[in-house]
């Protein structure tokens, strides 16, 4: 049995942790998929790609707004699929090749089942594809031992479980898409339904709609983005509701085949035909393939496993890191836990913490969303004593530039001490916004001290983020 210092279970943020200064340690990099993880090659990156080219098709449309004369003549599907993935498919490709030049690294293109806490049974992703058509018994699953072993297997989306039910989907006859696979769809839908209504469906929403798919959102419950601060959820609702066909307080009763693509019945007796259905209701930690009963690596019910402050699970040499145990189903937020675990690897004897006092999000639909911190909701629950400010794109000049009637910034600042709690941006380059509203968070400046300690340049667009902070005034 081949034994290693340590073996990755996962190539996404896991391939971060093996730099230059693993080169004495004889490494085992284990992944079933593609390497980049979610991130890569079916989350962040390609989903903003398509987001921007949206973006582009959005602002055609709306340029008679501006005097401009201008029309989205056509879309071609195929060019958009293939401008995107060519560049992400080579850099998955290059991320794999560079790993299997690396002397000291073994990289094994398969699933990894624990045997014990140190010991991994290396099996083909699909055992029944590999097994020889001459019906000759398979050969033995290797395995392999390690000192250290991190799980960074991420996670994979969910479909309801009343999907199950309906004869068309387990039979089939009706595909029913994920996050996974909905991007290399082959042709444009001409009618898209998309079950959810967190971040997820909100920028597929935006990435169909605005190349011209007549889109309709069904929500169970009775406002998208309800995880968000009420007054952002409450906008976007409004605002998602001009857009696409929105259905609230409604659940899938129902789906048959039917010509062109499935015929799809709610809970309120609507009956909506589609080309294409498309389930984007959360993602799961990736941990049901993984033997965790075989080790002392404890997980919670829905399969997250359970981590310290090191990101150490519940077995002596066994870490974790990203989506398969943080409540954080962030890029930033797995990057930055395997740098730690990069270091506490290095330096058993000066283990560091990680550090998600302050972690800020983005949902990248039409108009763009950011959020950090408390929201007024959980900082009711908290009992925090808060002053809200709310300022509008409208109300600075570069959203007047940008005829913005949407646009706002709304910061949350603890009466007590002038510190910024939480904010919550909609509108326009919204991501961006929101970073020295982070950094003042992360660093310990007040609102006064962000407001009136620099220069905000005039006539730009964080003069909305200024004069909201300047309207939480601590008396």
């Amino acid at each position: 049995m081949e034994h290693y210092d340590i073996a990755i279970i996962g190539a996404g943020s896991g391939n971060m942790i093996v730099n230059r200064k693993f080169a004495g340690k004889k490494v085992a990099i284990i992944e079933s998929n593609k390497f980049g993880g979610t991130c890569l090659n079916v989350g962040c990156i390609p989903t903003k790609m398509f987001v921007y080219t949206a973006d582009v098709a959005a602002h055609i449309r709306e340029a008679a707004r501006f005097g401009i004369t201008a029309s989205l003549d056509s879309v071609d599907w195929p060019a958009i699929v293939k401008r995107i993935f060519s560049r992400i498919d080579a850099n998955e490709a290059s991320a794999k090749q560079f790993r299997e030049d690396n002397p000291n690294v073994t990289v094994y293109a398969t699933q990894a089942r624990f045997v014990s806490d140190h010991v991994l049974e290396l099996a083909p992703a699909d055992a029944a594809d590999a097994r020889p058509e001459t019906g000759a018994a398979s050969p033995a699953p290797e395995r392999i031992s390690a000192d250290q072993i991190v799980i960074a297997t991420g996670s994979r989306p969910t479909v309801p479980a009343q999907f199950c039910t309906f004869d068309a989907v387990a039979s089939g006859r009706v595909p029913v898409y994920t996050s996974d696979d909905i991007m290399r769809i082959p042709r444009l839908p001409n009618r898209l339904v998309i079950v959810g209504g967190g971040f997820i469906a909100a920028e597929f929403a935006h990435v169909f709609g605005a190349l011209g798919v007549e889109v309709t959102l069904v929500e169970r419950g009775p406002a998208l983005l309800r995880h968000h601060d009420e007054e952002i959820s409450q906008r976007f609702t409004a605002l998602a509701s001009k857009q696409w066909n929105v259905r609230l307080n409604a659940e899938v009763t129902a789906v048959e085949e039917a010509p062109g693509g499935a015929r799809v019945t709610l809970s309120t007796g609507d009956v909506l035909e589609c080309a294409a259905l498309l389930a984007a209701t959360g993602r799961a930690p990736a941990t049901e393939d993984l033997c965790l009963g075989n080790t002392s690596v404890r997980a919670t019910e829905d399969g997250r496993i359970v981590v310290d402050e090191h990101q150490r699970t519940t077995a002596a040499g066994v870490w974790a890191l990203g989506d398969v145990c943080s409540p954080w189903m962030l890029k930033h937020v797995a990057n930055h836990e395997a740098r730690v675990v990069q270091h506490n690897l290095l330096h058993p004897g000066e283990l560091i913490e990680t550090d998600h006092r302050v972690v800020p999000s983005g949902v990248f639909t039409s108009p763009q969303i950011a959020t950090v911190g408390e929201t007024s909701a959980t900082a009711r629950e908290a009992g925090l004593d808060v002053v809200e400010s709310v300022f509008d794109y409208k109300d600075v000049a570069y959203g007047w530039a940008m005829d913005d009637p949407a646009g706002f910034c709304k910061v949350l600042v603890e009466r007590s001490s002038g510190m910024i709690v939480g904010a919550h941006l909609l509108g326009a380059h919204a991501t961006v916004l929101i970073q020295s509203l982070v950094q003042a968070m992360t660093f310990g400046l007040t609102a006064a001290e962000l407001a009136r300690g620099q220069y905000w340049v005039h006539p730009a667009l964080p003069e909305v983020v200024e004069n909201a902070l300047l309207g939480a005034r601590i008396r």
